[in-house]
């Protein structure tokens, strides 16, 4: 819901006190949780929502920072190492949280973490502004390389917003949206429902299992930083944007369409547990697909579409998750399931490769 709307703060206020913002108000609500979950299951909810509504911002406002501060040959790297950062976060977290929890209780692991987001905060006013051009610590020479690397791409401009009907009208801002709702289907029916299926086809609980705490988040990171090098390395090397990123997306969709299709054949659940990780793994190539895309085709406003987007995509998330079971129940079987979301992979590299673009679009 803040993705939808509340599109235009990062590109309206300047991405840096926006995230700074959000960085509180969500490291706040980490504070609280414990004192919520011990008066009633209403106030929980209300500051887990105000968590929701906290970091509902980040995304958009990485995208609304990238196109100002990396030319366009090195910012699917840039997302890539971001990106990586948060699959990190989740790995460090999962494995971490238990040892903190056992010396400093429940609470105190709460406001262990609520203390680091306040940390990184002061550390985040103090070095980052939200144009290079306000930078006091960067050398000219990068200030030129990175002005020079967005000359095409206009990143100031009119406070003119695209209306709902030039949006949706347009088959390349389509493809994109189309590409985040697929992705944030299958990036959740996989987290969210694998141990489930594990359980159900192997009779094995996947909960206990460590790999599946870290080793996916960890494998992500690395993958998402790999299709970011390899991305601005054939831009570079004069492949045209829009071809790039549709090579990356096609990895991101038709890795995990197969790896999904091949669980079919898993006799074993050690084969299966590998095929999903390939299938993650190989899902984390969409950030130098799509998500990158947004940038080209409108830097202007790249944090609000993005917003927007993934917003949009979030619901497919919604509906994935709690409606699996309801459509593994319709289908016959979770492998029915799979496949059909193995068929929404192929649809979407389909229509991404037709309709997508690297030009400018939105300016």
């Amino acid at each position: 819901m803040v993705q939808l709307l509340r599109r235009h703060r990062p590109d309206r206020y300047g991405g840096k006190k926006v995230m700074a913002g959000a960085a509180a108000l969500w490291s706040l609500a980490t504070i609280l949780t414990p004192w919520a979950a011990s008066r009633s299951t209403i106030m929980l909810l209300a500051v887990r929502a105000l968590f929701g509504l906290a970091e509902g911002v980040a995304f958009p406002t990485m995208s609304t920072f990238l196109p100002k501060w990396f030319p366009t040959h090195e910012r699917a790297t840039a997302v890539g190492i971001s990106m990586g950062g948060f699959h990190l976060g989740n790995v460090i977290s999962f494995l971490a949280t238990p040892i903190i929890m056992s010396h400093i209780g429940l609470s105190g692991t709460f406001a262990f973490f609520a203390s680091l987001g306040y940390l990184w905060i002061s550390v985040w006013m103090m070095n980052v502004e939200s144009d290079p051009l306000d930078s006091h610590t960067i050398s000219k020479s990068e200030l030129q390389l990175i002005l020079a690397g967005r000359a095409g791409s206009k990143v100031q401009g009119s406070n003119k917003f695209p209306s709902l009907r030039e949006l949706f009208s347009r088959t390349e801002f389509l493809a994109v949206t189309l590409a985040n709702v697929v992705n944030n289907w299958g990036y959740f029916v996989l987290l969210s429902w694998m141990p489930v299926y594990f359980k159900t086809v192997y009779n094995v609980n996947l909960k206990q299992a460590a790999w599946f705490s870290a080793i996916p988040w960890a494998v992500m990171a690395m993958s998402g930083y790999v299709a970011g090098a390899s991305a601005d390395f054939l831009i570079k090397s004069g492949f045209p944007i829009g071809l790039v990123r549709k090579i990356m997306q096609s990895i991101g969709f038709m890795g995990p369409c197969v790896a999904l299709l091949c669980l079919r054949f898993a006799q074993t659940p050690s084969v299966a547990a590998v095929l999903m990780t390939i299938a993650l793994s190989l899902s984390s190539f969409s950030q130098a697909g799509y998500f990158c895309n947004i940038q080209d085709i409108a830097p202007k406003y790249a944090g609000s579409l993005h917003g927007m987007t993934n917003g949009i995509g979030t619901v497919a998330a919604i509906v994935s998750t709690i409606g699996t079971g309801y459509f593994v129940q319709w289908l016959g079987s979770f492998q029915a399931f799979l496949t059909l979301t193995a068929a929404l992979y192929f649809s979407a590299t389909v229509f991404y490769n037709v309709y997508a673009t690297g030009d400018l679009i939105f300016d």
